[in-house]
């Protein structure tokens, strides 16, 4: 319901919409590209100390990381949308 408010209210100022709707798209990629970095960060540092929990260590990372895609993917077309 609330995006449907939102998208209404954006399409009554269709230049702000476009602008606003750029930014959020170039706000999530640029979230998504700072916790993919933090989580591949700590996994290294995770795996320098306990090399025989490496597997495991990289399996949750590439997990968190999909999921960290998946919130960034879902941004970018939300903010399609309002273009």
């Amino acid at each position: 319901m609330l995006l449907t408010i939102l998208l209404q209210a954006a399409a009554t100022s269709a230049g702000l919409a476009k602008l606003g709707g750029g930014i959020g798209a170039g706000l999530a990629a640029i979230g998504a590209g700072i916790g993919i970095g933090n989580i591949g960060g700590s996994a290294l540092d995770g795996i320098a100390r306990q090399p025989e929990a490496s597997a495991d260590i990289r399996m949750t990372m590439i997990i968190a990381a999909a999921l960290v895609e998946g919130a960034a993917l879902f941004a970018i077309v939300v903010c399609g949308f309002i273009l």
